[in-house]
């Protein structure tokens, strides 16, 4: 394969020469258009959830998921005494439920709960929205510890698809964006 340094390939603009150190891998990352989730896990009454880019499938067969998270949040704490999590892939209209999941304007924990509807899927799952567009609850498969973050492998068991139609949620170069062309 013949392949030549960026700055001489036709068509390129300029070449971003970089070492690949974290602040230049976040900022490559950020060009990656990424769909919004919310991950949900609750053990007892405590429950805790964060807003995630790093859900994606992973089989069909069985369906299964994975979903990164920081293993010095507050969610993973209680991922860790659990084998459930949810997912609620949200739609545009629902970016300030993304942000009270981020932790904006002091929210957390349980707080970040009190302005949706939210539901069970089966009888010890994890909760998730009741309208967002897609929610799944999951079983934890495996929990992989890679540097700072563990890699959930979730068995999807349940689906719900929201009431709402909208196009989802999108996180790009760092902030939102809208997906017109995708409307029906």
């Amino acid at each position: 394969m013949n392949t030549a340094p960026a700055s001489f390939m036709p068509g390129a603009a300029c070449a971003l020469d970089m070492a690949a150190e974290p602040t230049a891998f976040k900022s490559a990352m950020r060009e990656l258009a990424r769909g919004v989730s919310i991950v949900t896990v609750q053990v007892g009454v405590e429950r805790s959830g964060f807003t995630a880019t790093s859900v994606t499938s992973l089989s069909t067969d069985p369906p299964t998921v994975i979903a990164c998270v920081n293993r010095m949040s507050s969610s993973a704490s209680l991922l860790s005494r659990t084998d459930r999590f949810g997912v609620s892939m949200l739609t545009q209209a629902q970016q300030r439920v993304a942000d009270s999941f981020v932790g904006m304007n002091g929210v957390s924990g349980s707080q970040r709960y009190a302005a949706e509807r939210w539901i069970q899927l089966t009888a010890d799952g994890a909760p998730v929205m009741l309208d967002s567009a897609i929610s799944l609850d999951c079983r934890i498969e495996d929990r992989i510890e890679k540097h700072s973050h563990w890699i959930l492998v979730g068995r999807v068991l349940a689906i719900h698809r929201g009431e709402v139609e909208d196009v989802p949620l999108v996180y790009w170069r760092g902030g939102y964006h809208q997906l017109a062309d995708c409307r029906s």
